[in-house]
Protein backbone atom coordinates (compact mmCIF):
# COMPACT_ATOMS: atom_id res chain seq x y z
CA UNK A 1 0.00 0.00 0.00
CA UNK A 2 1.84 3.42 -0.60
CA UNK A 3 1.07 6.15 1.32
CA UNK A 4 0.44 9.90 1.40
CA UNK A 5 3.41 12.51 2.55
CA UNK A 6 2.14 14.57 5.50
CA UNK A 7 4.70 17.10 3.84
CA UNK A 8 7.08 16.90 7.12
CA UNK A 9 10.38 15.67 6.21
CA UNK A 10 11.51 13.78 9.81
CA UNK A 11 7.96 12.44 10.56
CA UNK A 12 7.32 11.38 7.30
CA UNK A 13 11.03 9.30 7.40
CA UNK A 14 10.56 8.16 10.46
CA UNK A 15 7.02 6.24 9.46
CA UNK A 16 7.96 5.02 6.41
CA UNK A 17 7.14 7.66 4.40
CA UNK A 18 3.63 8.65 5.05
CA UNK A 19 0.17 8.06 6.20
CA UNK A 20 -1.64 5.63 4.64
CA UNK A 21 -4.21 6.25 2.30
CA UNK A 22 -8.36 6.45 3.33
CA UNK A 23 -8.03 8.00 6.93
CA UNK A 24 -9.46 11.03 8.52
CA UNK A 25 -6.89 12.81 10.94
CA UNK A 26 -7.74 15.17 14.11
CA UNK A 27 -4.78 17.94 14.32
CA UNK A 28 -6.02 19.07 17.52
CA UNK A 29 -3.85 21.23 19.63
CA UNK A 30 -3.09 24.27 22.15
CA UNK A 31 -2.83 27.80 20.36
CA UNK A 32 0.11 28.28 18.06
CA UNK A 33 1.40 24.61 19.45
CA UNK A 34 2.02 23.64 15.45
CA UNK A 35 -1.76 21.99 14.34
CA UNK A 36 -2.17 24.83 12.03
CA UNK A 37 1.50 25.14 10.66
CA UNK A 38 1.50 21.69 10.05
CA UNK A 39 -1.57 21.81 7.81
CA UNK A 40 -0.32 24.76 5.78
CA UNK A 41 2.97 22.69 5.59
CA UNK A 42 1.28 19.37 4.79
CA UNK A 43 -0.72 20.86 2.05
CA UNK A 44 2.22 23.08 0.62
CA UNK A 45 4.66 20.55 0.61
CA UNK A 46 2.23 17.90 -1.45
CA UNK A 47 1.42 21.21 -3.71
CA UNK A 48 4.74 22.18 -4.61
CA UNK A 49 6.04 18.60 -5.42
CA UNK A 50 4.18 19.12 -8.71
CA UNK A 51 4.48 22.22 -8.97
CA UNK A 52 8.41 23.33 -8.80
CA UNK A 53 10.63 20.15 -7.98
CA UNK A 54 14.05 22.29 -7.47
CA UNK A 55 11.94 23.62 -4.47
CA UNK A 56 10.28 20.73 -2.98
CA UNK A 57 13.96 19.15 -3.35
CA UNK A 58 15.20 21.85 -1.28
CA UNK A 59 12.88 22.42 1.29
CA UNK A 60 11.69 18.61 1.65
CA UNK A 61 14.20 16.25 0.27
CA UNK A 62 13.78 12.72 -1.62
CA UNK A 63 10.34 11.27 -0.80
CA UNK A 64 10.45 7.63 -0.06
CA UNK A 65 9.83 5.15 -2.64
CA UNK A 66 6.64 4.12 -1.15
CA UNK A 67 5.09 7.45 -0.67
CA UNK A 68 3.01 9.54 -3.77
CA UNK A 69 1.86 12.60 -3.51
CA UNK A 70 -2.01 12.90 -4.20
CA UNK A 71 -3.69 14.09 -7.92
CA UNK A 72 -4.96 17.18 -5.92
CA UNK A 73 -5.06 19.18 -3.11
CA UNK A 74 -7.87 20.88 -1.66
CA UNK A 75 -8.02 23.72 1.13
CA UNK A 76 -11.93 23.62 2.79
CA UNK A 77 -12.57 26.91 5.30
CA UNK A 78 -15.85 27.93 7.02
CA UNK A 79 -14.55 31.42 7.59
CA UNK A 80 -11.71 32.56 4.82
CA UNK A 81 -11.15 32.99 1.47
CA UNK A 82 -8.20 32.28 -0.54
CA UNK A 83 -6.23 35.79 -0.21
CA UNK A 84 -6.29 35.60 3.52
CA UNK A 85 -5.17 32.38 4.29
CA UNK A 86 -2.50 32.87 1.57
CA UNK A 87 -1.21 35.98 3.46
CA UNK A 88 -1.42 33.30 6.53
CA UNK A 89 0.79 31.00 4.97
CA UNK A 90 3.28 33.54 3.80
CA UNK A 91 3.63 34.00 8.02
CA UNK A 92 4.89 30.49 8.14
CA UNK A 93 6.85 29.40 4.97
CA UNK A 94 9.00 30.83 2.40
CA UNK A 95 7.05 33.54 -0.12
CA UNK A 96 8.58 31.75 -3.33
CA UNK A 97 7.59 28.31 -2.00
CA UNK A 98 3.98 29.51 -0.86
CA UNK A 99 3.37 31.54 -4.33
CA UNK A 100 4.93 28.31 -6.45
CA UNK A 101 2.30 26.07 -4.33
CA UNK A 102 -0.56 28.32 -4.56
CA UNK A 103 -1.58 27.51 -8.28
CA UNK A 104 -1.50 23.78 -7.34
CA UNK A 105 -3.85 24.24 -4.21
CA UNK A 106 -7.74 24.49 -4.75
CA UNK A 107 -9.46 26.76 -2.07
CA UNK A 108 -13.30 25.79 -1.20
CA UNK A 109 -14.56 29.13 0.82
CA UNK A 110 -17.77 28.00 3.00
CA UNK A 111 -18.40 31.28 4.41
CA UNK A 112 -21.49 32.21 3.15
CA UNK A 113 -22.90 28.86 3.99
CA UNK A 114 -21.34 29.60 7.30
CA UNK A 115 -22.40 32.93 7.79
CA UNK A 116 -25.62 33.04 5.81
CA UNK A 117 -27.92 32.43 9.21
CA UNK A 118 -26.32 34.60 11.51
CA UNK A 119 -26.51 38.65 12.11
CA UNK A 120 -23.37 39.36 10.28
CA UNK A 121 -23.58 41.71 7.63
CA UNK A 122 -22.85 40.25 3.81
CA UNK A 123 -20.47 42.59 3.26
CA UNK A 124 -18.13 41.66 5.89
CA UNK A 125 -18.11 37.52 4.53
CA UNK A 126 -19.10 38.37 0.61
CA UNK A 127 -17.52 41.80 -0.22
CA UNK A 128 -20.90 42.96 -1.28
CA UNK A 129 -24.18 44.68 0.50
CA UNK A 130 -27.14 42.37 0.80
CA UNK A 131 -29.87 43.09 -2.27
CA UNK A 132 -33.58 42.45 -2.22
CA UNK A 133 -32.89 39.73 -4.37
CA UNK A 134 -30.74 37.81 -2.78
CA UNK A 135 -32.80 37.35 0.59
CA UNK A 136 -34.26 34.56 -1.51
CA UNK A 137 -31.60 33.02 -2.16
CA UNK A 138 -30.20 33.52 1.22
CA UNK A 139 -33.23 30.95 2.94
CA UNK A 140 -32.66 28.15 0.02
CA UNK A 141 -29.08 28.21 0.28
CA UNK A 142 -27.72 24.62 1.73
CA UNK A 143 -26.37 24.35 5.19
CA UNK A 144 -22.81 24.62 6.01
CA UNK A 145 -22.42 21.19 6.83
CA UNK A 146 -24.66 19.87 3.91
CA UNK A 147 -22.13 22.40 1.74
CA UNK A 148 -19.23 20.61 3.82
CA UNK A 149 -20.49 17.12 2.65
CA UNK A 150 -21.06 18.35 -1.31
CA UNK A 151 -17.43 19.14 -1.11
CA UNK A 152 -15.88 16.07 0.28
CA UNK A 153 -18.07 13.66 -1.88
CA UNK A 154 -16.56 15.40 -4.95
CA UNK A 155 -13.38 16.47 -4.23
CA UNK A 156 -11.77 13.82 -1.52
CA UNK A 157 -11.63 10.83 -2.77
CA UNK A 158 -7.79 9.58 -3.66
CA UNK A 159 -6.76 13.16 -3.13
CA UNK A 160 -5.33 15.54 0.12
CA UNK A 161 -8.09 17.50 1.69
CA UNK A 162 -7.62 19.72 4.75
CA UNK A 163 -10.83 20.95 6.72
CA UNK A 164 -9.90 24.92 8.65
CA UNK A 165 -11.74 24.16 11.34
CA UNK A 166 -13.84 21.99 12.79
CA UNK A 167 -13.49 24.86 16.09
CA UNK A 168 -15.54 27.34 13.94
CA UNK A 169 -18.81 24.65 13.37
CA UNK A 170 -18.09 23.89 17.61
CA UNK A 171 -18.34 28.09 18.43
CA UNK A 172 -21.72 28.16 16.31
CA UNK A 173 -23.90 25.22 17.61
CA UNK A 174 -27.43 26.02 17.76
CA UNK A 175 -31.17 24.21 16.70
CA UNK A 176 -29.64 24.26 13.12
CA UNK A 177 -26.40 22.41 13.69
CA UNK A 178 -26.17 20.81 17.07
CA UNK A 179 -23.12 19.02 18.42
CA UNK A 180 -25.04 16.02 18.00
CA UNK A 181 -24.89 16.88 13.87
CA UNK A 182 -21.17 17.56 14.18
CA UNK A 183 -20.12 14.48 15.31
CA UNK A 184 -22.65 12.24 13.15
CA UNK A 185 -20.54 14.11 10.09
CA UNK A 186 -17.17 13.33 11.49
CA UNK A 187 -18.20 9.74 11.83
CA UNK A 188 -20.05 9.64 8.62
CA UNK A 189 -16.63 11.04 7.12
CA UNK A 190 -14.73 8.67 8.54
CA UNK A 191 -16.76 5.67 7.11
CA UNK A 192 -16.74 7.37 3.49
CA UNK A 193 -12.40 7.51 3.75
CA UNK A 194 -11.99 3.94 3.76
CA UNK A 195 -13.79 3.91 0.29
CA UNK A 196 -12.04 7.18 -1.22
CA UNK A 197 -8.35 6.47 -0.54
CA UNK A 198 -7.25 9.40 0.24
CA UNK A 199 -6.32 11.82 3.16
CA UNK A 200 -8.45 13.88 5.43
CA UNK A 201 -6.86 16.64 8.19
CA UNK A 202 -9.14 18.01 10.38
CA UNK A 203 -7.94 21.30 12.63
CA UNK A 204 -9.39 21.59 15.63
CA UNK A 205 -8.47 23.42 18.91
CA UNK A 206 -8.82 21.70 22.21
CA UNK A 207 -9.23 24.90 23.90
CA UNK A 208 -12.43 24.99 22.52
CA UNK A 209 -13.48 21.50 23.57
CA UNK A 210 -14.26 19.87 26.79
CA UNK A 211 -12.24 16.37 27.70
CA UNK A 212 -15.43 14.48 26.94
CA UNK A 213 -16.11 16.12 23.12
CA UNK A 214 -12.68 15.64 22.33
CA UNK A 215 -12.38 11.86 23.22
CA UNK A 216 -15.69 11.79 20.65
CA UNK A 217 -14.22 13.36 18.00
CA UNK A 218 -10.93 10.88 18.64
CA UNK A 219 -13.63 8.05 18.35
CA UNK A 220 -14.99 9.26 15.31
CA UNK A 221 -11.40 9.68 13.51
CA UNK A 222 -9.36 7.12 12.41
CA UNK A 223 -6.06 9.05 14.13
CA UNK A 224 -5.27 11.88 16.27
CA UNK A 225 -2.05 14.10 16.28
CA UNK A 226 -1.77 16.24 19.71
CA UNK A 227 -0.20 19.58 19.81
CA UNK A 228 0.68 21.11 22.82
CA UNK A 229 3.32 23.87 24.82
CA UNK A 230 5.91 22.08 27.29
CA UNK A 231 7.54 24.29 29.43
CA UNK A 232 11.07 23.52 30.94
CA UNK A 233 12.75 26.13 32.91
CA UNK A 234 12.50 29.24 31.15
CA UNK A 235 12.02 27.95 27.46
CA UNK A 236 8.87 26.75 26.14
CA UNK A 237 9.07 24.12 23.24
CA UNK A 238 6.24 22.88 20.78
CA UNK A 239 5.51 18.88 21.03
CA UNK A 240 3.58 16.88 19.06
CA UNK A 241 2.02 13.31 19.78
CA UNK A 242 0.75 10.74 17.92
CA UNK A 243 -2.48 9.06 19.17
CA UNK A 244 -4.30 6.48 17.83
CA UNK A 245 -3.26 6.38 14.15
CA UNK A 246 -3.74 3.08 12.33
CA UNK A 247 -0.81 1.97 10.26
CA UNK A 248 1.43 4.45 11.92
CA UNK A 249 1.45 4.50 15.56
CA UNK A 250 2.71 0.94 15.27
CA UNK A 251 5.42 1.94 13.69
CA UNK A 252 6.18 4.48 16.34
CA UNK A 253 5.66 1.92 18.82
CA UNK A 254 7.95 -0.49 17.48
CA UNK A 255 10.90 2.58 17.87
CA UNK A 256 9.27 3.50 21.38
CA UNK A 257 8.93 6.95 20.16
CA UNK A 258 6.72 8.70 22.53
CA UNK A 259 6.75 11.86 21.63
CA UNK A 260 8.39 14.82 19.06
CA UNK A 261 9.26 18.22 19.38
CA UNK A 262 8.69 20.66 16.62
CA UNK A 263 10.51 23.15 15.18
CA UNK A 264 8.91 26.12 12.85
CA UNK A 265 11.31 27.45 9.93
CA UNK A 266 10.85 28.92 6.37
CA UNK A 267 10.13 25.65 5.13
CA UNK A 268 7.39 25.12 8.13
CA UNK A 269 6.63 22.67 10.55
CA UNK A 270 9.21 19.96 11.27
CA UNK A 271 10.34 17.42 13.75
CA UNK A 272 13.28 18.53 15.52
CA UNK A 273 13.46 15.97 18.15
CA UNK A 274 12.19 12.50 19.04
CA UNK A 275 11.80 11.54 22.54
CA UNK A 276 11.84 7.28 22.94
CA UNK A 277 11.35 5.54 26.37
CA UNK A 278 14.28 4.87 28.04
Amino acid sequence: MRSIPFGVPRLDSIIGGGAPPGNVLLLAGESGAGAREFLYTSVTMNALSKADEDLFDLHYGTLAETASPPPEIHYISFTSGETHLRREMLYTMDDEMVDAALDTIEFHDLSPEYFQLSSIPREWYLGEPTKLEDLGDRQNRESVLSALGSTLSEHAPGNLVVVDSLTDLVASRSEDMTWADITMVMKGLEKASHQWGGLILVLVSTEALSDRELGILKGATDGTLMFSWETGGSKRARTMVVQEFRGVLSQLESENIVQFETEISESGLDVSDVRKIR
